[in-house]
């Protein structure tokens, strides 16, 4: 829908078109597997992670629309956003991995990079069919299922590890088709 001029509110909306707000739904519904798989449904953990990995998902679209009326409060939430996902959320991927004496990959590791670039796609081009019995993440779109099936140190890894540069910086990026 093109601007509407006349309007005294200021562009907003659209945060289903951003890359930020896809990745952060992709991690929320991987979160609440993981969680579920490997984490006490009962346990102040399973809560604080799903509920930090929901807070993610819905500061980006509040954000978005707040900017109907405030660039200030749009930047607040978003801020939110990230706070959930990259501070609190990939702290409590690692500590799990750490408290149970399992790798949390370097950044920069070989598998670490594989991981990555396989999740700036929504599927990976030109993946051949996974050997029976071996998980194999196939992009961005197959992360709660890779989370389903892989074992604790992958799966872990894999949401801690997600793409960079995905989180929401600001409410305006746009979703890239790589």
């Amino acid at each position: 829908m093109p601007p509407d001029f006349d309007s005294p509110l200021m562009p907003h909306g659209g945060y289903e078109n951003l890359r930020s707000y896809a990745v952060a739904e992709v991690v929320y519904d991987a979160t609440v597997v993981f969680c579920d798989r490997f984490i006490e449904k009962t346990s102040r953990t399973h809560d604080q992670m799903v509920q930090a990995a929901r807070s993610g998902v819905r500061n980006i679209s509040e954000g978005s629309g707040a900017a109907a009326t405030s660039k200030k409060m749009e930047m607040k939430l978003t801020n939110v956003a990230r706070a959930s996902l990259s501070d609190e959320l990939s702290k409590d991927y690692k500590s799990f991995l750490m408290q149970r004496g399992l790798r949390v990959w370097p950044k920069n590791s070989k598998m670490c990079l594989a991981m990555r670039e396989r999740l700036k796609h929504e599927i990976f081009p030109g993946l051949p069919a996974a050997p029976k019995g071996k998980v194999v993440l196939t992009g961005l779109a197959g992360l709660a299922d890779f989370v389903a099936k892989a074992d604790p140190e992958l799966a872990g890894n894999a949401a801690v590890r997600r793409e960079p540069g995905v989180l929401p910086s600001q409410t305006s990026d746009s979703k890239s088709k790589p």
